[in-house]
């Protein structure tokens, strides 16, 4: 065992058990991850202490700060005496430390602004972000395929109104070739985009669009930078909180290349609140999350849900869960017993106690822990005390957030939106010099507008292979694979930053991988 507990190479420290520290084996920190507790048992600690590690040993870490505790990580810590006393109880002395830090946030208030184009959201996630039932979904697919045939770029939220406004006014004409469109239900869908509007995500749709490569930088000492969402007003509208993750997972997914298995993961995925996800979610959305999850690890990324309740992870993604970390429960109703159940049946038992009985007697602070040995074989759960994180536990004031963001390498690349000539632009333009003949049914493809207007990577792709497509694929005017109705078509972000910078058009029905790639 090395001097100091922390700088055991390959290995990121989580805590100790009776007789022995217990680690996160680096080289399968991208076998996913999950972290449970009740509110206030210590989940958040045990995320710092785990993205302070994954920085140390130089993979980025990007994660969604739900409360604010986590912007601490850009200062330094204070020897607070309760984290001096854990650090002597675990035979290791409390040293303070500061991390790499960039602050994002969708509303641009609190970080650099966090944006992507209606096409690249594609349909599928578009619709449950609008809570469509699936007549409104089929006709936003619809929608996405026409504007698909037209050269209608769908970059933001006025774009989709104005689209939608054009399938209305072509109805008739459009009926026979992509199936029925009911004005009422247009009319439905642009309600939905109203309430959408007034949560103020017109702020996230835009341009320019998040560039994946600025979450997996590292700074000069070689530690991975972490990437902390500013979350606590995104949460006032968790069904956009939650599809803004995952579709953070499908562009990664999308762009990293395969690496298999690594000495390390080129980032860890932290999904706080993540029952979110899962909730209501369709079978087509359900089917695509267990998809990311089972074969994102192979892109180098690791995945770790942080929730109050096992049960809120559903069993399929469950499994593939591999470290664990699990904080007190406690069983005052049936359904909080099942819980501690179900919590305890999950891992590999430990002999020398009852598991679901030591789930309601752990202190804060202390946790069930396994983790995957380096064969990949989980570990027999232990008792652990969580190792007392190196950097600020807590907020940081308005003035350190504010010169943590000044001092970033990303002012000025994200701060002004770009309002380029898309879908309700060029719209105008037909209404303006066509009029006469704006009920003659779809216009031909324009060759000059920008061809991003649809997308939906593997959340789309997969809502194709259940069935639930409406059109099948084929070519464009300018020899690209089309898009299935569903969204199994998007824009590349790479082709997309080249064309925004260049002005000329985009790609936009290249099919991704599982996001995109799965029928590559």
């Amino acid at each position: 065992m090395a001097d100091d507990p922390n700088q055991v190479e390959g290995k990121i420290l989580v805590g100790k058990s009776s007789d022995a520290y217990r680690y996160l084996n680096l080289p399968l920190g991208n076998r996913h991850g999950l972290v449970t507790g009740a509110t206030g048992t210590g989940k958040t600690v045990t995320l710092q202490k785990l993205a302070e590690g994954f920085s140390n040993a130089g993979t980025a870490v990007f994660a969604a700060d739900v409360k604010g505790d986590l912007s601490g990580l850009s200062q330094p810590g204070d020897s607070k005496p309760p984290f001096v006393k854990r650090a002597q109880e675990l035979g290791m002395q409390y040293t303070p430390d500061t991390f790499p830090v960039v602050f994002w946030d969708v509303f641009g208030e609190q970080g650099h602004p966090i944006r992507a184009t209606i096409s690249e959201m594609g349909p599928l996630l578009m619709a449950r972000l609008l809570e469509l039932n699936d007549t409104q979904e089929g006709v936003l697919n619809i929608v996405f395929r026409v504007a698909d045939d037209n050269g209608l770029a769908l970059l933001d939220l006025k774009d989709l109104r104005a689209t939608l406004q054009f399938v209305a006014d072509n109805a008739s004409t459009l009926t026979t070739k992509y199936g029925n469109v009911a004005i009422a239900t247009v009319g439905a869908i642009q309600r939905q985009l109203l309430v959408l509007e007034n949560q103020g995500a017109e702020k996230f749709f835009g341009e320019p669009a998040l560039d994946i490569a600025d979450f997996l930088r590292t700074d000069r000492d070689g530690r991975g930078v972490i990437n902390i969402l500013s979350a606590d007003k995104l949460m006032r509208s968790p069904k956009l909180y939650a599809t803004f993750l995952l579709w953070m997972l499908s562009e990664l997914f999308e762009h990293l290349p395969e690496v298999g298995d690594a000495d390390k993961p080129k980032l860890v995925f932290f999904f706080d609140e993540a029952h979110l996800l899962f909730d209501d979610a369709p079978k087509s959305l359900m089917t695509a999350i267990e998809q990311v999850v089972r074969l994102i690890r192979s892109k180098g990324v690791g995945v770790y849900f942080v929730t109050q309740n096992p049960l809120d992870v559903p069993q399929t993604v469950l499994g593939q869960l591999g470290n664990r970390v699990q904080h007190a429960l406690r069983a005052f109703t049936p359904r909080d017993q099942k819980a501690v159940k179900a919590a305890a049946d999950t891992f590999r038992q430990n002999p020398k106690f009852d598991t679901a009985t030591v789930i309601m007697q752990l202190g804060v602070g202390e946790a069930l822990v396994s983790m995957l040995d380096p064969k990949g074989t989980p570990e027999m759960v232990d008792r652990a005390l969580i190792a007392p994180p190196s950097a600020r536990v807590g907020p940081v004031t308005d003035a350190e957030r504010a010169a943590t963001i000044k001092g970033s390498k990303l002012v000025g690349k994200y701060d002004t939106a770009i309002d380029r000539e898309s879908a309700f632009e060029i719209l105008q333009k037909r209404a303006a010099g066509h009029a006469d003949s704006a009920a003659g049914g779809a216009a031909a493809p324009d060759n000059q507008a920008a061809e991003a207007s649809s997308g939906g990577g593997i959340l789309g792709q997969i809502g194709g292979m259940l069935g639930n497509v409406l059109g099948g694929g084929g070519t464009t005017a300018t020899g690209k694979r089309q898009r299935m109705s569903t969204g199994e078509m998007i824009v590349r972000s790479a082709a997309q930053s080249a064309a925004r910078s260049m002005g000329t058009q985009i790609t936009r029905a290249i099919l991704r991988g599982v996001l995109g790639g799965l029928s590559r």
